[in-house]
């Protein structure tokens, strides 16, 4: 972090900001000046989707299906994330009527230069507050990003949290799930029909300091899955972690990468990952174990997005045949 407080670009991502922002820029001129106004204005401030997936779990036996909502890097703060906004995306999540609400972090804007300095960034209380709206069966619950740890210096050089956004979000009423998991109820009253939640923190938090290290403990995490075999979920706001993922875990859900933040027929030149676009978004398999990465909501670095519109990102869980 810099002398006046504000946090540091991301560490160890010099390529970004030069040769791949590059592209991204040729990308974009490519495009034509209706393209651009399109990715600087459009896209970003007015389009919002719902993007789903079905994913059938062999160990889901005869449970009911569980519809889950991911709000993902909200990024609040004008000029495209103003909190007024905020409130039409949790109005919208709750229509969804989903079983679960996960919040997978980054409620912090995280513009940079003259675009942080044009348009500060609201306290995270406030969009906090707006979170706490949101409502369904199985609860509200989240895990902390990058983002929720840079934009608090002292828990940063303390090593310590939680973070301010995360403060924010427990006193919301949301439920967070610090290198933690929770048993959900799931099914008819007296039946062992449950569903682990486990969630990491951010595996950069500290960063910032240039110790490349995280607040994550992902065997913490899935300690409490030892305890029966129910079918297990993972929130991990970085995909990074889904390697190291065992197949006990059915579904990791992340998100971090906005998807590139520009993605052209599949292709993003910029994916904020030490996998490049292994992860950039969307479902993934990898020896039998599942990843959803969302889109997410808001901009990181540029008031940006072309290819990737802001996403709520449902996931519906059942068993073979089924989902």
């Amino acid at each position: 972090m810099d002398a006046a407080g504000s946090p540091v670009p991301e560490a160890g991502m010099s390529l970004l900001t030069r040769r791949n922002l590059l592209a991204a820029g040729a990308t974009l001129l490519a495009t034509g000046a209706s393209g651009s106004a399109y990715a600087m204005v459009i896209e970003p401030g007015f389009r919002l989707i719902v993007q789903e997936y079905r994913i059938p779990m062999a160990s889901w036996g005869d449970r009911p299906e569980l519809l889950i909502c991911a709000t993902a890097d909200l990024h609040s703060g004008d000029p495209w994330m103003p909190l007024s906004r905020v409130e039409r995306i949790v109005d919208l999540a709750n229509r969804l009527q989903p079983d679960l609400h996960v919040v997978l972090g980054d409620l912090p804007g995280a513009l940079r230069g003259r675009f942080r300095r044009a348009f500060p960034a609201p306290p995270p209380e406030e969009t906090a507050w707006r979170l706490g709206r949101l409502e369904a069966p199985l609860g509200v619950f989240a895990v902390t990003g990058n983002h929720d740890w840079w934009d608090d210096r002292e828990a940063v050089l303390n090593r310590q949290g939680p973070p301010r956004s995360a403060r924010a979000m427990s006193e919301a009423g949301l439920r967070l799930l610090s290198n933690e998991a929770t048993r959900l109820p799931l099914g008819p009253p007296g039946r062992d029909g449950g569903v682990w939640l486990s969630g990491i923190d951010s595996q950069q938090a500290f960063w910032p300091l240039m110790h490349w290290e995280g607040a994550d403990d992902l065997p913490a995490a899935l300690a409490p899955l030892a305890l029966d075999d129910a079918p297990a979920i993972l929130l991990a706001h970085e995909p990074d972690i889904f390697p190291h993922v065992p197949a006990r875990v059915g579904l990791t859900l992340s998100g971090h990468t906005h998807g590139g933040q520009i993605r052209i027929l599949g292709y993003s030149p910029i994916v904020p990952s030490r996998y490049g676009r292994r992860y950039a978004y969307g479902l993934v398999e990898e020896e039998g174990r599942r990843l959803v990465v969302s889109g997410g909501l808001g901009c990181s670095r540029y008031p940006i997005r072309f290819g990737v519109p802001p996403e709520l990102t449902l996931v519906r869980l059942g068993p073979p045949g089924k989902a």
